[in-house]
């Protein structure tokens, strides 16, 4: 059945003809490469956090909202309905803030993209090569969505990988269902009214963020389904009038805009796609790099009278303002998105681990007392919104003053980590919950996916029960 679209602009229609005919032999092997760490490094983090009361918590939830099912919940044996284990994946591999970001975005796109993937993927049985083509397709959207608003959801105090990641999903979804261009616009329309995320959580540390990604998951999904069944969205749901944009950032980038998509399968953002070496903001990454830095050098806790942390004003509201509360965060979700902690507990233990935001850790007195003496100020060198820049300026008692500064944080392109410390990151956190003879099996499967005849082989693997006692939650 034929669909009457509306007249609109083109950009709809251009995404669409792209999520319907990416061939999986077109994405580059380095992509496929790329993608599948990204997907293992964020099951490792999902397992991770079946040892948290906010992990175990999103479960409870999801298992009241449809009973059981057959949809595979990483570290579950009992599985979900389709949308209630996308929800539940999505927030699982967000719940901890050690998931990939795709930096120029400011999007955590794997969260929102593996679930679709996986989990539709899973009840269409699909190929694990359709499944990562389709994960691909939800990040090179999400990420030119978010590029245009160049930073400036946030500001306007909208979380981007809530917003933005249900238009990758949706398209994801959508090639999934098999939607012809016509339909996958219209789900690209129908998601704009279920994409969400408020950033109200920097006030006082609350879990909404981490239910953002598995919303936009879910939201992709429903999108889809209704485009299948012939139900009409809005031909413009970025540009329009009452588009994206338009609505939450006040503004038409028309320039931006009128590019969006024109370089799709030629220019691979999924390569831009950054894993986190610590458990916190992608924006306080600099500087835990910084206090390592200079303690290497010699400085020691005891040695500071005063730090000065140099950052991009755009950052300040999320890591570290009001300063009083981020200089004294009172749950370790406050921590991970304040740069004085992550700057005083580098320095006082020489890393930055899962370890540093236990109850024990956030209570040490003398990190506190180191915490809050770093302060802030701009930073004329920042490379932001295209890398996570940042220095540090310290004073010490006797009067000297030292500094460092990371232009580009460690993990992107540019500066990547090492295949070998993404699968070091994935055993670390999957040994959280699950035996390594149980993670290794998972890794096989994840590093396999593109030979893989379906995913039946890797939800056997994701069905092994997480335990808390392996864990230290």
């Amino acid at each position: 059945m034929a669909i009457e679209t509306q007249t609109s602009p083109a950009l709809s229609p251009r995404l669409a003809r792209f999520a319907t005919s990416l061939a999986p032999a077109a994405i580059p092997e380095a992509v496929l490469v790329h993608a599948r760490l990204c997907i293992l490094d964020s099951i490792g983090i999902a397992l991770a956090a079946h040892a948290y009361p906010f992990g175990r918590r999103a479960l409870d939830a999801a298992r009241r909202l449809g009973g059981p099912g057959t949809n595979t919940v990483i570290g579950l044996a009992d599985g979900l309905p389709l949308r209630d284990a996308a929800l539940a994946n999505g927030t699982l591999i967000h719940s901890l803030d050690f998931d990939d970001t795709h930096v120029a975005s400011v999007v955590h796109c794997s969260a929102s993209a593996w679930p679709v993937a996986f989990n539709l993927g899973q009840a269409r049985g699909v190929s694990g090569a359709a499944a990562l083509a389709a994960y691909v397709l939800a990040v090179e959207i999400d990420a030119r969505i978010g590029e245009v608003a160049g930073g400036g959801l946030q500001k306007r105090g909208f979380h981007p990988t809530g917003i933005v990641g249900a238009f990758g999903a949706a398209a994801a979804a959508a090639r999934l269902e098999g939607l012809d261009a016509a339909r996958t616009a219209h789900a690209l329309g129908i998601v704009l009214s279920f994409a969400s995320g408020s950033m109200a959580f920097v006030a006082d540390g609350a879990w909404t963020k981490r239910l953002h990604p598995g919303w936009a998951a879910l939201a992709g999904i429903t999108a889809a389904a209704f485009a299948a069944s012939d139900y009409v969205g809005p031909g413009a749901p970025l540009e329009g009038r009452f588009g994206l944009y338009d609505t939450l950032l006040g503004t038409d980038p028309a320039r931006e805009l009128a590019a969006l998509g024109a370089d799709l399968g030629d220019d691979w953002r999924t390569l831009g796609v950054a894993f986190k070496p610590y458990p916190a903001c992608h924006f306080n990454h600099a500087f835990a790099e910084c206090a390592l830095a200079l303690r290497d050098a010699g400085l020691q806790a005891c040695d500071v009278a005063r730090i000065t942390a140099l950052i991009h004003p755009d950052q300040v509201p999320v890591v570290c303002e009001p300063l009083p509360a981020k200089q004294a965060p009172a749950s370790a979700y406050e921590a991970q998105f304040s740069v004085p902690w992550i700057v005083a507990a580098s320095l006082r233990h020489g890393r930055f681990t899962l370890a540093e935001l236990d109850d024990a850790a956030l209570a040490d007195a003398d990190t506190r007392a180191l915490a809050a003496r770093v302060e802030y100020a701009d930073d004329p060198d920042s490379r932001y919104p295209q890398y996570y820049s940042g220095g540090l300026v310290v004073t010490t008692r006797d009067g000297r003053t030292l500094s460092h500064h990371v232009a580009i944080n460690r993990g992107t392109r540019t500066r990547p980590m090492s295949e070998q410390e993404i699968r070091d990151k994935f055993h670390a956190n999957a040994a959280r919950s699950i035996p390594r003879d149980a993670a290794e099996r998972i890794a096989e499967c994840v590093l396999g996916l593109a030979e893989a005849p379906d995913l039946d082989a890797l939800a056997a693997a994701l069905a092994v029960p997480a335990s808390v006692a392996a864990g230290t939650g």
